[in-house]
């Protein structure tokens, strides 16, 4: 299955970042596993990023050919709107699972969500977050959902959330709640101590800044000294800083080096579990 999670970083002029991080493990049941899964998705000429938990193979193959629309100019205009864009995106995937085989019920889990986060092209100030759904016995469905005023989690999905909430409630306890870097403490936290063998693998990562006209942004990832990108490893010899790399404690870091910047901020984690 999955953990899923995504949260806003607000400070004194609003949002300014909004993420969405997954773990990185797709299961067969009891029978096998793969831990290079991709489940989140940034747009290369928009701020649009999308995750997704449930069902594995038809997101999989559908929301990469969505992202690849969008940076072509199929999918929406450069200038719609975070609605605008959610409905196209939502259109896409409904008209592709119609074409999907007529014996879905016996390929498919049971529900699948797609969390859908936008800045606005004209407003770099206005974020928006929505939700699309499907399930065996409702069908389609989509919702909006009102973003908080403070730095906080917008969703935890799938079937690491129990564990995910439970940690969430000693990080709100603790020196940095409040804070984008606390919910990525929590979620690294969790997955790395995670009960649930249907999670695992390194965590990915998208986001979107602030920043006017800056599309969304897909993080490298560095743990135990191994780099990570979208949950494959990267291991060739190759130009490294062509992408921003975080490591697990959410510090930025040289990609190259596999070191904290030296002038980047330092984030420590005081509740890590060993």
């Amino acid at each position: 299955m999955t953990l899923l999670v995504s949260w806003i970083g607000v400070d004194t002029h609003g949002t300014g970042s909004a993420y969405i991080a997954a773990d990185s493990r797709v299961s067969w049941g009891e029978i096998a596993q793969f831990d290079h899964g991709r489940k989140v998705f940034a747009f290369r000429s928009s701020p649009d990023i999308l995750g997704y938990c449930g069902d594995v193979l038809f997101p999989t193959m559908v929301l990469s050919q969505i992202t690849e629309m969008a940076d072509r100019n199929l999918l929406f205009s450069c200038d719609a709107s975070p609605k605008e864009r959610f409905e196209a995106i939502k259109e896409k995937l409904v008209q592709q699972f119609h074409q999907y085989p007529r014996m879905v019920k016996e390929i498919t889990a049971s529900i699948l969500q797609v969390i859908h986060l936008a800045r606005d092209p004209k407003d770099n100030l206005k974020f928006e977050c929505r939700l699309i759904e499907w399930s065996r016995e409702k069908g389609w469905a989509g919702k909006n959902i009102p973003l908080p005023t403070m730095s906080g989690v917008l969703f935890s999905l799938g079937s690491g959330a129990k564990e995910f909430n439970e940690n969430l409630a000693r990080y709100k306890e603790g020196p940095d709640s409040g804070t984008s870097r606390s919910v990525f403490h929590c979620f690294c936290d969790t997955l790395f101590n995670i009960k649930d063998k249907q999670c695992g693998g390194a965590p990915q990562l998208v986001g979107i800044y602030r920043k006017p006209k800056s599309p969304a942004v897909s993080f490298g990832i560095i743990k135990d000294k191994q780099r990570y990108f979208l949950g494959a490893p990267v291991d060739n010899d190759v130009e490294y800083n062509s992408i921003e790399w975080r490591n697990d404690l959410f510090e930025l870091c040289d990609g190259k080096t596999m070191n904290k910047f030296e002038k980047a901020q330092r984030q420590v984690d005081s509740l890590r579990r060993d």
